[in-house]
């Protein structure tokens, strides 16, 4: 029948590209994200303004509990049926030291410098939501375990299963954030593509040291800078989140002498 010769055409043209066509985790992830902007810019003017701050605080709320979830794995255990906490001097070393090297680089400043450049041959350059709004887009969706490990599946094996499931979740939240921040959230895009695509081109460099161990350390520490992200959010409280990048550096450091 005609809907199976579509499926098996379908399925055929993705075994295709899978084989064929390099990145296509992070190819995928950026043209949803892509087009979450697109959509939200075209139809985010329809929402009244509590409308967009109704979903401004839905997004940091859901931002803040992917954040949460992703903490609780890496902090928590259960031996012998209690719950214990681990990973606490992981945490605080890896922030404190990580934060301290960002501040030094000013990470930050690089995303800032992007976001202007973006705004300005965007022809955006009256928006002054447009900075913020790339800001927090882009640090929700470039850090985290999913970003860094999809991207090393994807450049190793082909998988780009793990990006693609992603790419549900980005689209949605840029969705959200498009509507209520502004069109700088869908500009993510961007910085993604060039992230995503790097650790997939590194993946078979760096293949020897992600370990098993090195792969839960970067889960814990970028989904409490995932929380970070939802508190600024939701609070309005500005975590420089960018400058604590570095603390994922730390954290690889970290597993091969824990």
């Amino acid at each position: 029948t005609a809907p199976l010769y579509a499926l098996s055409a379908i399925c055929y043209a993705t075994e295709l590209l899978r084989e064929y066509m390099f990145a296509l985790g992070t190819i995928i992830n950026t043209l949803a994200i892509a087009l979450a902007g697109l959509l939200g810019s075209w139809f985010g003017h329809l929402l009244k303004e509590r409308h967009q701050s109704g979903l401004t605080m839905a997004s940091g709320v859901a931002v803040l509990f992917l954040g949460i979830s992703g903490s609780l794995e890496g902090l928590l255990t259960v031996v012998d049926g209690q719950i214990t906490s681990q990973n606490s001097m992981l945490l605080v070393i890896s922030l404190a030291l990580g934060t301290l090297v960002g501040e030094v680089l000013h990470i930050e400043g690089w995303f800032e410098q992007l976001g202007v450049w973006l705004r300005e041959k965007s022809g955006n350059s009256q928006d002054s939501q447009f900075l913020d709004a790339f800001l927090t887009a882009s640090l929700t969706v470039c850090i985290g375990a999913m970003a860094i490990i999809g991207s090393i599946q994807d450049g190793l094996t082909g998988d780009y299963r793990l990006l693609a499931i992603k790419s549900i979740l980005d689209f949605i939240i840029i969705l959200i954030m498009t509507s209520s921040l502004g069109k700088g959230a869908g500009f993510s895009a961007v910085p993604v593509f060039f992230f995503q695509g790097s650790v997939t081109i590194l993946a078979r460099l760096i293949e020897p040291i992600m370990t098993e161990q090195a792969l839960a350390n970067i889960s814990l520490i970028g989904s409490v800078l995932i929380f970070c992200v939802g508190v600024n959010i939701v609070w309005d409280r500005k975590i420089r989140v960018a400058n604590m990048l570095p603390a994922i550096l730390i954290a690889v450091i970290w597993s091969y002498f824990a």
